[in-house]
């Protein structure tokens, strides 16, 4: 008996499996790279084979068509009224200067407050944090916007836990990230939540982001920071001595010495041009160079890490790791080696 071909194509071809809907929200002054960096992220996935379905990306408007960003390069957009709330699996609402008179758009605003209880998981980057504090769904949540920002979204929300550090939060179904490239790593995590951690390191890998930041690990770099208060660089001098004598002893003695200071008085001026004391310093420059260290692989075992970078243990250099990193030394590693 010849066989049906209609019904052999039929059951030739699989039946496609339904995307999962990202909305990600634009405005007039919204940070091109708060919606492109997630965007490239989610993007690579289609040249991997996954487990479920993909995503399919909307960027979305009060009205639909072309919206301004923050360097002037426009998005194209699809308006509100074409998409239903429950339609959307991830709603991202980026951030950006335009953030605020987002406020007064009270047709996009409406939507997003329908769409918030029946989406999956919503999330924001930078600025975003504040879209999600007006409407309440922060509240009694952790939650993280870049680090100039969070004494204004603690002070304006006391209900928020704000964590100022973190890179990202999540609680529950909502996430919430720092400035900027910090939404690349939520992205990052997000598809590590939905296909695994091999894909997401995959994606990572494609495009060349080979440092695969846990949420946890503080915005900015200690030094960095240091630096950054110490505006006439009184003590830059100092840093690059001690990072090239980073194993030997480094008490508060030899220290003032080499700043051509007594040790109160180098301790004192210390604290006030830093914000750190100069034994938190030390500490600080010692993580930095472990970093570097467990990222490049270039020494075998952290015990050899740990007496290169000055901690003399193991044990003494995963304490300072936490402290100041929020990982361990051997976390580190696994994540951020080459």
């Amino acid at each position: 008996m010849p066989s049906n071909p209609a019904r052999s194509r039929s059951a030739a071809t699989p039946q496609k499996t339904p995307e999962r809907l990202l909305a990600m929200v634009a405005f007039p002054g919204v940070t091109l790279l708060d919606i492109s960096g997630p965007a490239q992220v989610f993007a690579e996935l289609s040249e991997i084979e996954l487990p479920s379905p993909n995503y399919a990306l909307s960027y979305v408007s009060s009205s639909g068509g072309l919206v301004p960003t923050d360097v002037g390069l426009m998005i194209e957009t699809v308006p509100i009224a074409s998409l239903k709330p429950h339609q959307v699996d991830t709603l991202l609402i980026p951030g950006g200067p335009g953030i605020w008179k987002l406020r007064q758009d009270e047709v996009l605003l409406k939507w997003i407050m329908q769409t918030l209880p029946k989406a999956r998981r919503i999330a924001s980057v930078c600025l975003g944090a504040f879209v999600l504090a007006w409407t309440g769904v922060l509240d009694g949540r952790r939650a993280a916007t870049h680090w100039r920002y969070c004494p204004r979204l603690q002070d304006g929300f006391p209900d928020i836990k704000v964590d100022p550090d973190a890179i990202f939060v999540r609680d529950g179904h909502v996430w919430s990230s720092a400035g900027v490239s910090a939404g690349i790593d939520l992205a990052l995590a997000m598809i590590e939540e939905d296909f695994g951690h091999t894909i997401a390191l995959d994606v990572a890998r494609r495009l060349v982001v080979f440092l695969k930041r846990p949420g946890g690990q503080s915005q900015f770099s200690t030094v960095l920071a240091a630096q950054a208060s110490d505006v006439e660089g009184r003590f830059s001098a100092l840093h690059a001595w001690i990072i090239e004598n980073i194993a030997s002893d480094l008490r508060i003695e030899k220290l003032a010495a080499k700043a051509g200071m007594t040790p109160r008085t180098f301790a004192r001026t210390y604290v006030n041009r830093t914000g750190m004391t100069p034994a938190n310093g030390v500490e600080a420059l010692r993580v930095e160079t472990a970093r570097l260290l467990l990222e490049s692989r270039q020494v075998g075992s952290v015990v050899e890490i740990a007496q290169r970078a000055g901690f003399g243990d193991d044990e003494r250099m995963r304490r300072a790791f936490l402290r100041h990193l929020g990982v361990s030394p051997s976390e580190y590693r696994r994540r951020f080696s080459g």
